[in-house]
């Protein structure tokens, strides 16, 4: 570890320490990738991290095979986070993925984060949870849950514009943007792809599998003017005519999975809860030379340059024609692909992104 310089380059300054509270391990695609991939950034720069996630991986995975949380699991789960809140005071700055107890009553967390600089990060639309919710006492009693944490804390760093604005709207006093991103390292673009029938791909998990279903009957149209194949990442999926490949999520074998496809698909809904989705799945395609296929929603209309690195589709019509376009031409697809490289490795890669998160938390430690 690299202990920070002073001011002036004299003796090193005190090592900052940060409690990390995520609401996932690994598993967790949102923590893996706003919290614990930077863990080893900050620890270069100086910043020690000790991390508690409220929900591990045994108990999300648990989750995708039940359908809920045992309640048990739930109640170990806040007792271990009460405990990690009650030694905030040995850190310097608590970062804190969404919110540190979800469902509890803000006044509670307020005072379990009285007197700590700590920093809100968020990459998904969480306070539609509560604002919006179907159960009118809810939308009374926590529609303003966020809304408030945001307004008391240091600094909120949102993954989009749509993010942002709901923290400045609460009236808090420092936000930033830092985009969800990947770390190149791990992201290679394959030189030769398979020959043969081409592959779509879509990469995901149980609670985002029913954007993938409502592509089902563009992509048995579509089957029935081109051959291709779609491969699905991280859930069982079936639809009537098209060949599909299903394959499980590993943090290890998820990006070559990606690699041998040729052309990468994000289908979303138009609600609010889309509008604050990060594109992720978007980045992880371009980031492995693919072009790409995404509903005109949210943080996809900036992510997505027609023409350039992929196309907008926002009918079924659009999805059949967009996609039989890049499955027929394979020079369009390479020229996509290598544009759409081109901008994740400008914008929205850890290499870009970390030496900023290093500096946020620097300056949030020293109260400024």
């Amino acid at each position: 570890m690299v202990a920070s310089m002073g001011p002036q380059g004299g003796d090193p300054l005190k090592p900052i320490k940060v409690l990390a509270l995520t609401k996932y391990g690994r598993v967790g695609a949102s923590s893996r990738m706003r919290s614990w991939q930077y863990h080893p950034w900050l620890e270069r720069a100086g910043i020690q991290v000790t991390a508690q996630a409220l929900l591990s991986d045994e108990q999300l995975g648990d989750r995708y095979q039940r359908g809920a949380y045992r309640s048990s699991d739930l109640m170990r789960a806040y007792t271990a986070r009460l405990r990690a809140m009650q030694r905030r005071q040995e850190f310097d700055v608590v970062w804190i993925e969404k919110e540190a107890l979800p469902w509890v009553p803000v006044c509670l967390e307020r005072v379990l984060l009285r007197g700590t600089a700590y920093v809100l990060d968020y990459d998904d639309a969480i306070f539609h949870n509560y604002d919006l919710h179907r159960w009118s006492w809810v939308r009374r009693g926590f529609g303003r849950r966020l809304d408030k944490l945001m307004a008391t804390a240091r600094l909120v760093v949102g993954g989009n514009g749509y993010l942002a604005q709901r923290a400045r709207d609460a009236g808090a006093p420092w936000v930033e943007v830092i985009p969800t991103v990947i770390d190149l390292d791990r992201y290679v673009v394959r030189s030769n792809r398979p020959e043969g029938v081409p592959t779509v791909v879509w990469i995901g998990s149980p609670s985002t599998s029913r954007y993938l279903s409502e592509l089902a009957t563009p992509l048995a149209t579509l089957a029935q003017r081109i051959p291709f194949k779609l491969r699905v990442i991280g859930i069982e999926l079936e639809i009537k005519g098209v060949e599909v490949e299903c394959i499980p999520w590993t943090e290890a074998s998820e990006v070559a999975a990606i690699a041998e496809c040729d052309v990468g698909v994000m289908p979303l809904s138009d609600s609010p809860w889309e509008r604050g989705k990060c594109g992720y799945k978007l980045i992880q395609y371009m980031a492995c030379g693919l072009p790409v296929v995404a509903s005109p929603v949210g943080v996809n209309i900036e992510i997505v340059k027609e023409g350039e690195n992929g196309w907008l589709a926002g009918t079924a019509d659009d999805w059949v024609a967009r996609l039989q376009h890049l499955l027929s031409d394979q020079a369009a697809r390479e020229r996509m692909g290598q544009a759409g490289r081109a901008k994740v490795e400008a914008s929205y890669c850890i290499q870009k992104t970390a030496p900023r998160m290093v500096q946020l938390l620097q300056l949030v430690a020293q109260g400024r």
